[in-house]
């Protein structure tokens, strides 16, 4: 499955230190994040991660959730504060309720879709593809 990973600067630590926790589930999937959050996540855990162009990044997740090339999404942001450098969580997770994507703002929640994913409880995701 391919599995989306966001987070905003003051939330990197945070997606890095899930991505530690759950490696052994997360490296039998296809691992898409922006660039500086990919690279993060790979000099910390032993995962391999698609990186996506720093330009257009929020267009990119968006048009692989449109094309029901993503199969779930991680978003970790800090609703506190908004930056036109950051990833627009809003236009993501909008999109992937409207394609019916599985998608995570909080840790918990997070949490509960990757052992989801573990367990095969998204594999009725594969009968769109």
């Amino acid at each position: 499955m391919n599995v989306g990973l966001v987070a905003h600067d003051g939330k990197k630590n945070l997606m890095q230190n899930l991505c530690i926790a759950y490696q052994d589930i997360l490296k039998k999937h296809k691992l898409y994040a922006t660039s500086t959050t990919g690279q993060m996540i790979e000099d910390v855990a032993n995962l391999k991660i698609h990186k996506l162009l720093e330009i257009g990044r929020d267009k990119q997740f968006m048009a692989m959730i449109e094309r029901n090339a993503m199969d779930l999404v991680i978003l970790f942001h800090n609703p506190n504060m908004t930056s036109p450098k950051e990833p627009n969580v809003y236009q993501i997770a909008s999109c992937c309720d409207q394609y019916n994507i599985p998608c995570a703002t909080n840790l918990p929640t997070a949490e509960v879709l990757i052992l989801a994913l573990d367990r095969g409880d998204l594999d009725w995701r594969n009968m769109y593809k």
